[in-house]
């Protein structure tokens, strides 16, 4: 059970960071006056903690040759965080922290199950089943009871 509980707890509170973060960067936006400057200043903070934390743990920095194996694709992840940070910005204030959270998770949700139906990307192929329909079914209805 511990094996699960703090992995399941960690996984809560990083939901619930993400929370925090988006409201955060919206405040940032009515700041500056700007979507565009408080995504780049949140993304130069994540940078610069993203850099301690390889030196803390003492990461070696990839070689060129290593970097260059790597198909192109796998390098667009921080393109997708972009673009989340910068609908999060503009759409929390407008649809509200609970609203925009629960279409991020249905979406997430969505997404997640084709990638797993098909195995996309190199994950391992996970069909589709019922409890998994019926999953994304009240992730659905929740969306519609959550939103003002």
């Amino acid at each position: 059970m511990l094996v699960f509980a703090l992995p399941a707890l960690l996984a809560v509170l990083a939901g619930a960071g993400l929370v925090l973060q988006q409201i955060l960067n919206a405040n940032l936006r009515a700041g500056l006056a700007s979507a565009s400057w408080a995504g780049f200043a949140s993304y130069a903070v994540g940078l610069g903690c993203m850099a301690l934390l390889a030196a803390a743990l003492r990461d070696p920095v990839p070689t060129a040759s290593v970097a260059g194996r790597i198909p192109w694709w796998t390098w667009t992840g921080g393109l997708f965080g972009a673009l989340f940070i910068g609908l999060a910005i503009l759409l929390v204030p407008k649809l509200g922290a609970a609203t925009f959270f629960a279409l991020l998770v249905t979406g997430q949700m969505l997404a997640s199950i084709l990638f797993d139906q098909f195995g996309l990307l190199g994950l391992a192929q996970r069909s589709v089943d019922l409890p998994r329909l019926i999953g994304v079914g009240l992730l659905i209805g929740g969306v519609v009871l959550i939103r003002p």
